[in-house]
């Protein structure tokens, strides 16, 4: 077997134990359930007063099942972190260390040329004196942002209509963008790119940045969902002064929707930031490829030299790592506080 056959079998029995676990743990709670009915007796002194205080007890079955839960949550995060870890440390070692057969976990030597390489690397330097990486990035950035900040404000405002705004066919109208929502991307590849290149963009960033400019069925539906926990009070209150829809939402609905406007928009710029295949569709000219593109083409052309491929795959990562990092407290708030009322 390979090793990867036996992560999997490994994974396999992990996630059969955990289930056992959580039926044991679950017969063992209703057999418990009689003994937690009565209450212990606990005596205090409260302002020179004896005091008897019912003390809840605690059964096996919830500690069993809080360690399972604990417990399945780490082997997770372990399977993610665990290739982190190996791409991080081979970053970090030699070319003839990263090249050997057998591996080992830290480095022998540490050695940092790997990112040196990685960000100066210039696959044309007759044409341009920037490295590749950081045009990548530059593109990155200037086809993804644009697309997202006004995605999101396109979505937003569909949010808002499908919310509070009562018009013929809404319901049918929603309905039809939940059913878009199951149809595949993959099966309006051939048509998107048969259309732009027969208007001539195929080899542009056209299909890139333009598309994403009208929003996102997922992105829609969120915002729909944030936006019905808010008091149809405020809307009301805010007509009563003579405000418009357009002006509700700027002065009202935007500064409340603060965390849920900024994890659609996170998710949104990651989604755009990591997309790799419609680039290497539509986009022909290095000039126009975007980071992940840039990416690859260095992994290919550095494939000797596995330390400063990871090296790379490091600097790509940063960026999204500190985004996250920056905005995690509101990427969360505005995850769990969808669909709830305000």
């Amino acid at each position: 077997m390979t090793s990867f056959q036996i992560l999997i079998l490994v994974t396999v029995i992990i996630i059969v134990l955990l289930a056992a676990g959580m039926i044991v743990s679950f017969i063992i709670e209703k057999k418990m359930n009689l003994i937690n009915r009565i209450p212990k007796k606990e005596k205090r002194k409260v302002n020179g007063e004896i005091v008897v205080f019912n003390k809840k007890r605690v059964s096996v079955g919830a500690i069993l099942e809080k360690v399972l839960i604990y417990g399945s949550l780490l082997i997770f995060a372990l399977w993610t972190i665990i290739p982190f870890s190996i791409v991080l440390s081979t970053s970090m070692k030699t070319w003839q260390e990263a090249n050997q057969i057998t591996f080992s976990f830290f480095p022998k030597q540490y050695d940092f040329s790997g990112y040196t390489k990685a960000i100066l690397y210039n696959s044309t330097p007759f044409d341009t004196m920037i490295p590749d990486l950081v045009r990548g990035f530059g593109n990155t950035l200037l086809f993804v942002v644009p697309t997202t900040l006004i995605g999101l404000l396109t979505s937003s405002f569909a949010g808002y209509a499908f919310a509070k705004i009562n018009f013929k066919g809404k319901k049918l109208l929603f309905g039809i963008l939940m059913v878009s929502m199951l149809i595949p991307g993959t099966i309006m590849i051939v048509p998107s790119y048969i259309l732009y290149d027969a208007l001539g963009l195929s080899a542009t960033p056209f299909p890139i940045i333009v598309p994403g400019m009208f929003g996102a069925a997922a992105c829609v539906f969120f915002m729909k969902q944030f936006f019905s926990g808010l008091p149809n009070d405020l809307i009301d209150a805010a007509k009563v002064d003579g405000l418009n829809h357009f002006q509700i939402f700027w002065r009202i609905i935007v500064p409340l929707s603060k965390p849920a406007l900024l994890a659609q928009g996170i998710l949104g710029f990651v989604g755009g930031y990591n997309d790799y295949f419609n680039p290497n569709i539509y986009l022909t000219e290095p000039k126009y490829y975007t980071l992940q593109i840039s990416l690859r083409q260095y992994a290919g052309t550095m494939s000797q030299q596995i330390n400063s491929v990871m090296a790379g795959c490091i600097i790509v990562l940063v960026p999204v790592l500190i985004i996250y990092c920056v905005a995690q407290k509101y990427f969360v708030e505005g995850i769990a506080t969808t669909g709830m009322k305000l």
